[in-house]
């Protein structure tokens, strides 16, 4: 794919709309001969009409992609997905230093048909109910345009959630991230204040009590609120393993287990990834939590599958003997899906 230079900060809009799967035979030949023109030794998976438009979701270079066509034939742009380690990084970077509390859904490529490239990166807050939000970047990893709120107020409302009981914690956070160098957050350890013990539901404590009954548990349960609208109760089982029960504070279902791995048990496709990604950088993994989902709980009429959270260390020059920590997460096969912006919670390694 040729890179040039971003001049066009207008994203042509990626909006879903009304698609309907079509047949090669129902595609216009002008649309057909737009493609050829446009890549060479391609493969068409699938074809799409909306109301004015020809899609080909198609393999280019190794590749998924989706063209879009115009009725008439004219090739209007393609996106490509991009895993978050394969984007840029000062993009990442954008993205952790400035949306605590936020997911990224997803990274696409954009070839627009003036010869303009870009990322389209969007994100959401966590939790339920929240809206998509949209931040261009041109091939650098540099923001562009972006209609996501703005970045201080993100960081104020998330700071003063996590402690309410100090009015000048979220201006004094804020006036530590700008006045760090390179503009990069500061550990961990100053980043987030603890998140108070919360009151849990009958429901929730009857459910866990049936799960995990007190002769099953050595230590726990602690419970504590995460700020993604989440509940979480930590306790040792009799095995001496420290596990993690996740319900949903605005249904109080059960969401999902942690099982948090001893080293001897870590998943061997994510140690190879982390030793690659780290190739002659000294890192320590602190903690691999294989999370699983409650049987009835579903994400869009379809349950999730299992996957693992990460968070890994590495000594920072220049800090001491402070540390610096990275949370990603795999999916069932090991293979890296997302990077987290700030501890799940008190509990977590700060």
């Amino acid at each position: 794919m040729k890179k040039v230079v971003l001049f066009l900060l207008l994203a042509l809009p990626l909006l879903t709309v009304a698609q309907t799967k079509i047949k090669e035979t129902q595609v216009p030949k002008s649309v057909l001969i737009s493609l050829d023109k446009k890549y060479d030794s391609y493969k068409v998976k699938t074809w799409y009409r909306s109301p004015g438009q020809y899609i080909a979701e198609f393999v280019y270079d190794g590749q998924n992609g989706r063209a879009f066509f115009t009725h008439n034939g004219d090739w209007q742009y393609s996106s490509f997905p991009v895993r978050q380690e394969d984007s840029p990084t000062a993009m990442n970077r954008y993205f952790v230093d400035n949306y605590p509390g936020y997911r990224i859904k997803s990274i696409d490529y954009v070839e627009q048909m003036d010869g303009d490239i870009y990322y389209r990166m969007i994100i959401v807050k966590t939790g339920v109910g929240y809206s998509d939000n949209e931040l261009i970047f041109d091939p650098r990893g540099r923001l562009q345009k972006s209609n996501a709120p703005d970045p201080d107020a993100v960081k104020r409302e998330f700071y003063t959630l996590n402690n309410p009981d100090d009015d000048n914690v979220a201006d004094e956070h804020l006036r530590n991230l700008k006045s760090h160098k390179g503009g990069k957050r500061p550990d961990a350890v100053e980043d987030v204040p603890e998140v108070a013990a919360i009151d849990t539901t009958a429901e929730m404590t009857a459910h866990f009590n049936k799960l995990c009954p007190p002769s099953k548990i050595t230590e726990g349960p602690e419970w504590v609120n995460r700020v993604n609208g989440q509940v979480v109760a930590y306790y040792v089982n009799r095995q001496g393993v420290e596990m993690e029960e996740v319900y949903d504070l605005a249904t109080e279902k059960h969401v999902m287990s942690g099982k948090v791995l001893d080293k001897n048990h870590y998943t061997a496709a994510i140690v190879k990834y982390l030793a690659e990604k780290y190739k002659g950088e000294q890192y320590k993994i602190e903690r691999m939590i294989v999370y699983t989902f409650d049987t009835k709980w579903r994400i869009d009429g379809k349950k999730p599958k299992p996957y693992t959270y990460v968070v890994v260390s590495q000594k920072v020059k220049g800090l001491g003997n402070k540390l610096k920590y990275t949370r990603m997460e795999f999916d069932a096969s090991g293979s890296f899906t997302n990077l987290l912006a700030q501890p799940l919670d008190k509990n977590d390694i700060q």
